[in-house]
């Protein structure tokens, strides 16, 4: 019989179909990605062609060349220039579209991936996400930041060279409020941080923890979302990622390389999408909420009835994907 699960930090419902389940290997890509090159001549984040990307906000220089390369998108979402202004006509409301939008280029090669980026070399990209994160809100415009990965085309990337983003609004998202108002609540109720809890029984219950390291925990979620929705906790209450301390950078650059070539292996290299939520630094001490990053490969679809409802169709087990996904070997 189909069960519904209710992820108490989304607040979202989830059916998880059992009755059209999947086995966790029939979600393996069917067609064939095709490869591609160490460098493309068209590509405006390959070495050579830097003159086609906006204004460089940061290099991570190596050898003669560079590492790691932060710039100005070239058509971004919100607009570097122009003063924050909040209007309010009837029932109309309106702020002005003042924010920030860089691209992390992440790799001077077209064809990799974190996943077969030496560990020292995903440090400095968690280290790079840190910095822009800290410098976005020392600008008074900025409400909220959101840090985010594009992999493959079903992700809604559109230049396939390795490169996160980072976006800066002038207000905090509803979905974000409301996840913290959850937790909120919960707090006011038990005294308990909802995270906190939620870590203890899943690390308690095991089935769908996929890395149990000394500072995070990788697991896929009780009411995951869609298939292989997996989450990498902290287990030291922050709320917010400005806080990350040395130490946790290593461990979870190990971490996430680890699950993102276990997808690699175990999916063919799925699409998916990696963002981390946080809130901002001032709010770092708070007792009641947790920054955490989420992995969530595009192997399924959204349709009528989740866009009609705001619940979703998991037609996989939770417990199965997790296992699964620990039986890879990640080399």
């Amino acid at each position: 019989m189909p069960e519904l699960r209710l992820n108490l930090l989304t607040r979202e419902w989830v059916v998880i179909s059992t009755e059209r389940t999947k086995e966790p290997s029939e979600f393996k890509r069917l067609e064939s990605k095709i490869p591609r090159p160490p460098y493309l001549k068209t590509c405006p984040f390959c070495p050579g062609n830097e003159h086609r990307t906006p204004e460089e906000l940061l290099r991570v220089s190596e050898d003669d060349g560079w590492k790691i390369r932060v710039v100005a998108n070239k058509y971004p979402a919100l607009s570097r220039a122009g003063e924050r202004r909040r209007m309010i006509d009837g029932a109309r409301r309106l702020v002005t579209g003042v924010g920030l939008h860089e691209v992390i280029i992440e790799s001077p090669l077209h064809n990799t991936s974190p996943a077969f980026l030496d560990v020292k070399y995903v440090e400095d990209i968690i280290r790079i996400y840190r910095d822009r994160l800290v410098e976005a809100y020392n600008d008074e415009r900025v409400e909220h930041v959101i840090i985010f990965k594009n992999h493959g085309l079903a992700s809604g990337t559109s230049i396939e060279h390795p490169h996160s983003q980072l976006v800066a609004t002038p207000i905090v998202p509803v979905r974000f409020r409301d996840r913290v108002l959850a937790a909120m609540h919960y707090f006011d109720d038990t005294g308990e941080c909802l995270t906190c809890d939620m870590l203890r029984m899943e690390r308690e219950d095991g089935r769908r923890v996929i890395i149990d390291s000394s500072h995070f925990l990788t697991f896929i979620p009780y009411a995951a979302l869609s298939p292989f929705h997996t989450w990498i906790f902290p287990k030291r209450h922050s709320a917010s990622f400005s806080g990350i301390t040395e130490e946790e950078i290593r461990e979870i650059a190990v971490s996430l390389k680890t699950l993102l070539t276990k997808l690699f292996w175990g999916l063919d290299d799925p699409d998916y999408n990696l963002v981390i939520s946080s809130s901002r630094p001032q709010d770092m001490g708070n007792e009641y909420s947790h920054w955490y990053l989420t992995i969530i490969p595009r192997i399924s679809q959204t349709a009528g009835f989740e866009l009609g409802s705001g619940m979703f169709i998991n037609p996989s087990l939770p417990e199965k994907s997790a296992e699964f996904l620990k039986s890879v070997h990640a080399s």
